[in-house]
């Protein structure tokens, strides 16, 4: 069996690192965490959630899975979004999707995986809400970008619809849904334009998102 001694070294010299630099890093962390943001994002290796932004951990409070879907039946993500929400009380809510991301791909594309093709059925489910505007492109890769840039805005959308969310906005709690897409090729956040913070700035904001890449008013 070959042994994972390197990575338990490589985590020796991180720690060696941080504890150089903030001698009392790890007892403040230890003591409690206190994150502003909640990322729901995409289990990528690629997309490494606290480096992206910059932040240290403790800063960000995370969720991923699969080509980063909200599903109103799935109770881990409920379950992260409630904690976050009603106990750490986060002040922002961040949706993060990737281009190139490889559940939107298999999602457009239709071809058989296994069990994760009832995951990705979400996915195709707004494929099939937009595919007269995805038909219309010309080029594969452009109508794949699309579609990662739709299923964050849709995504952002199931999130802003839960029970979780509604709550906080109805209690005066201080919340607001962000939609961003990450760039592989070059490292970079795009905001996407949907940002909500209260009911009545969620449909604004959702058709302001969606005509900006569909170019049609919804």
């Amino acid at each position: 069996m070959s042994t994972l001694s390197h990575l338990i070294e490589n985590n020796r010299r991180w720690a060696q690192g941080v504890n150089s630099r903030q001698p009392d890093f790890f007892r403040r962390l230890a003591a409690q965490q206190s994150p502003r943001y909640l990322w729901i994002g995409c289990s990528d290796s690629r997309v490494p959630a606290n480096e992206i932004v910059d932040l240290l951990p403790g800063e960000l409070f995370v969720h991923r899975n699969v080509a980063n879907v909200v599903v109103h039946t799935d109770l881990n993500c409920l379950s992260v979004l409630q904690y976050a929400v009603d106990v750490l009380r986060v002040e922002h809510v961040l949706v993060v999707g990737h281009y190139g991301c490889g559940g939107v791909r298999a999602a457009r594309q239709g071809r058989p995986l296994g069990l994760i093709d009832n995951w990705l059925r979400h996915v195709q489910d707004v494929a099939d809400r937009h595919r007269g505007f995805l038909a219309s492109l010309q080029d594969e890769a452009q109508a794949e970008d699309r579609l990662c840039e739709l299923n964050v805005i849709a995504q952002v959308h199931h999130v802003a619809r839960t029970t979780i969310v509604q709550d906080a906005w109805a209690r005066g709690q201080p919340l607001a849904l962000h939609g961003w897409i990450y760039g592989l090729s070059d490292g970079l956040v795009q905001d996407l334009g949907i940002d909500a913070d209260s009911p009545a700035r969620l449909q604004a904001g959702y058709a302001n998102a969606l005509a900006r890449i569909t170019g049609a008013a919804r």
